[in-house]
């Protein structure tokens, strides 16, 4: 029987990965916008971004991006960013919850690293970056919808399934942004049966 109840959420974050994006301003410096619209599909990452916000802004006007990963224990630091935003003035709708901060890696406590394909630096303590350029963005409902090309992966060397160039999964855990609220991943509970990363038994 179907005991489902229709709802309409506010929202419809279902669980995605958090995703800090380093773009870069009209001045040069690096700017870090907080987002969890994101997704894989090969060798291209698909975000989505308001169209108003300055990340949106600065990846309309220069395409090279770095998609930052952070892990559930950098929660904290990516909520430091949250109200923040690298437009100034603030914009009107943002204003009385958003201030201005030029300097997020700062207000975050982040490191800016060189990216070594792009011009925005990746933020070196995440644990997976991905130098990134758009290649196309569209506008649908008050959105971009943003497909980047993946450039170059860099991942933590703990996180590298030794001898591959893969991620091991059993390593590898995401901060996820569930409903607004931030979790990690749980234990393992089985693997697709096209998986790489399969431990071998003797």
């Amino acid at each position: 029987m179907d005991d489902h109840v229709a709802i309409t959420p506010s929202i419809l974050y279902f669980g995605t990965p958090v995703v800090l994006l380093t773009t870069e301003n009209a001045d040069g410096t690096p700017n870090i916008t907080p987002m969890s619209s994101a997704w894989a599909l090969g060798e291209v990452v698909v975000l989505g971004l308001a169209r108003t916000g300055h990340g949106a802004r600065n990846l309309t006007e220069r395409p090279d991006l770095v998609i930052n990963l952070p892990g559930p224990d950098q929660w904290a630091a990516v909520e430091r960013l949250a109200p923040l935003t690298g437009a100034n003035p603030v914009p009107e709708h943002k204003r009385g919850r958003f201030r201005y901060e030029p300097d997020k890696f700062a207000a975050a406590g982040w490191t800016g690293v060189p990216a070594e394909v792009v011009r925005p630096p990746r933020i070196g303590e995440c644990p997976l970056q991905l130098e990134a350029r758009a290649a196309e963005i569209r506008e649908r409902a008050g959105f971009l919808v943003i497909e980047a090309d993946v450039l170059r992966v860099h991942c933590a060397p703990d996180l590298v399934v030794p001898g591959t160039q893969h991620v091991d999964p059993a390593k590898w855990s995401p901060l996820i942004y569930n409903f607004r609220h931030y979790f990690g991943l749980g234990a393992q509970l089985g693997h697709s049966f096209r998986s790489e990363t399969v431990p071998t038994r003797a």
